[in-house]
């Protein structure tokens, strides 16, 4: 792996922003998203699957049959989201009440089958762990922001409109514009600075 590669794996979860950028797991990031407690701990739990699925499914990669990879992959996934949710219903119980059915939901999330497919089924352990490490950080800060968000206006406008879907997805359409254009602009004075340098150097 290149620098320059290392530095794209590692920013992964900041540039292409699996809530903001790449709009998946649209179903959870909505559904649990309507307080900061429920979204840091549905955050934690998909980072801990995307990052030891991406590990298992690195370190098997060459041994899995190319006909047969996706169904290997579910099955991977499927057997770390039962663990998590072995984990939570025995040690967690009203955590479990509050989003136990969304665990079961993360074996079809499409950011963890996305990034086994696109990376970890492609590249070896290291990255995929780093490049698991910054989807998981980049899904909890992103619905962690939103839930706090969400959370905040239904304590400031005393109404729970926006702790229900409609409000949930306003909230995030609001966000998604908002990152989109900073990161645009960041991009654009980044562009603008580097052709200076080769104007200069010229």
């Amino acid at each position: 792996m290149t620098k320059q590669e290392f530095k794209k794996t590692v920013l992964g979860g900041l540039t292409n922003n699996p809530v903001f950028v790449l709009v998946l797991g649209m179903c959870p990031t909505i559904a649990k998203s309507d307080n900061i407690i429920n979204a840091v701990s549905l955050g934690l739990c998909t980072a801990f699957v995307l990052v030891f699925s991406n590990l298992i499914i690195s370190l098997l990669r060459k041994v899995i049959p190319d006909k047969v990879h996706l169904p290997a992959y579910i099955i991977i996934i499927a057997s770390l989201v039962t663990l998590v949710q072995m984990i939570v219903s025995s040690f967690l119980p009203t955590l479990n009440d509050s989003i136990g059915a969304f665990i079961a939901l993360i074996t079809v999330n499409c950011i963890i089958l996305g990034r086994a497919e696109a990376f970890a089924g492609k590249n070896k352990v290291l990255p995929s762990v780093i490049d698991g490490l910054s989807m998981g950080i980049g899904f909890i800060a992103s619905i962690t922001l939103l839930g706090a968000v969400r959370q905040g206006l239904c304590a400031a406008l005393g109404s729970g409109f926006f702790d229900k879907t409609m409000g949930g997805f306003i909230v995030l359409g609001l966000m998604m514009a908002v990152f989109n254009a900073v990161f645009a602009a960041a991009k654009r004075a980044q562009n603008d600075k580097k052709a200076l340098i080769e104007r200069e150097a010229a």
